[in-house]
């Protein structure tokens, strides 16, 4: 492992079932199996992406843990020969608010597709999780909003401890009858308190897990406040594991989370924005539908090898963004997709030289300017 002597930030190698995946990593989000307006292939062979990130509450109501089992997994139900993340749904169920009901035991949720009513627990959600046979799965924690009080926080970080052993439990039960690997990540909570942040990482290193997850971000908070949070966190895990900071980032940001010794990041930002017209480049966004691209020729990036960039021009992706068209989502996803592949890329590089700092620097006024 390559180490910057200047900042956290460290190049790895994260093993995996289905292949080693150089760190730091940006995960493509596909919520419902699917990277929304691309195929594995163009994901595999055209962006070379090895892990992405599913959705254990949308695939638990839709179409179903045992069914996807059933159909010999979710890389087998997608056609995805790469590494497979699933969170443990904690994040969705939380944000329905006032379609759930927390207990000791777990929480109880209505669907937000037919109003019935589920529970998830510690352990279902791991089963859940094995029977999608995800690559890695998340302990189910507690994500409170932003703002909390310090009362809420704390109680939502010792239920967030208590769940997370019992997950690793179960977990360590189940995978002990399996011949494959399911690595369990728990998530680090506390809100925006330093110091409960600190204890929450403190207790769940304890359960010596495959690596740590850093939740609760990206949940209102202003950037600052987040980095904060990754910094007063971080020291406290174990360097020999992967940090995961979830839900995160801009492209300007995804370096700066990387410095303070995150090794893997998802986000929908990439995939949300291109189906908004709103696109990311290494000379800065392009709000595509604005009407000085009417007639501009040139490539959406001009230092981008995606084929949006190599067979298409800006003229044309505003026509189709205008018009409508499916083929706009599909082109511009791929493109942001490839964008922040290219930076996360371009972090490892500069780790593995011992330039990272300087390059920190380089592209902070680039790509905050846009």
């Amino acid at each position: 492992m390559a180490e910057c002597a200047r900042t956290r930030a460290r190049a790895g190698l994260l093993h995996t079932a289905h292949g080693t995946i150089e760190t730091p990593v940006f995960m493509p989000v596909g919520t419902q199996a699917t990277v929304k307006g691309l195929t594995s292939r163009d994901l595999d062979d055209d962006l070379g992406v090895r892990i992405l990130l599913a959705n254990t509450y949308h695939l638990y109501l839709r179409p179903g843990a045992e069914t996807i089992r059933g159909l010999g997994g979710l890389h087998r139900f997608m056609d995805w020969p790469g590494a497979i993340l699933t969170d443990s749904g904690g994040f969705q169920v939380f944000s329905l608010s006032g379609l759930r009901k927390i207990d000791e035991e777990g929480v109880v949720f209505q669907s937000h597709l037919n109003g019935d009513e589920h529970r998830f627990t510690p352990a279902s959600t791991v089963d859940a999780q094995l029977a999608f046979g995800s690559d890695i799965l998340m302990a189910l924690d507690e994500c409170p909003a932003y703002p909390v009080s310090r009362e809420t926080a704390r109680e939502s970080m010792e239920r967030t401890v208590r769940w997370a052993r019992q997950a690793a439990e179960h977990h360590a039960r189940r995978v002990g009858e399996m011949e494959t690997r399911h690595a369990l990540f728990p998530i680090v909570q506390g809100s925006t308190f330093a110091d409960l942040r600190r204890e929450c990482a403190t207790a769940l290193v304890d359960l010596d897990a495959d690596g740590y997850a850093i939740g609760g971000l990206s949940v209102g908070e202003p950037r600052a406040l987040s980095m904060e949070m990754v910094e007063a966190t971080e020291p406290v895990l174990p360097r020999a594991r992967p940090r995961y900071a979830m839900g995160v980032g801009m492209p300007a940001e995804l370096g700066e989370y990387v410095a303070r010794g995150v090794d893997m990041m998802d986000c929908v930002l990439p995939s949300r924005n291109a189906r908004n017209g709103y696109l990311f480049t290494s000379e800065g966004r392009v709000v595509i539908k604005h009407a000085r691209y009417k007639e501009d020729a040139g490539p959406l990036d001009p230092n981008c090898g995606c084929y949006t960039c190599r067979r298409f021009s800006r003229a044309y992706l505003r026509h189709l963004f205008l018009a409508g068209e499916i083929l706009y989502a599909m082109l511009a996803t791929r493109h942001n997709v490839r964008r922040y592949l290219d930076i996360m890329k371009e972090i490892r590089l500069a780790i593995i030289s011992g330039s990272f700092p300087e390059y920190l620097e380089r592209v902070r006024p680039a790509e905050e300017a846009g």
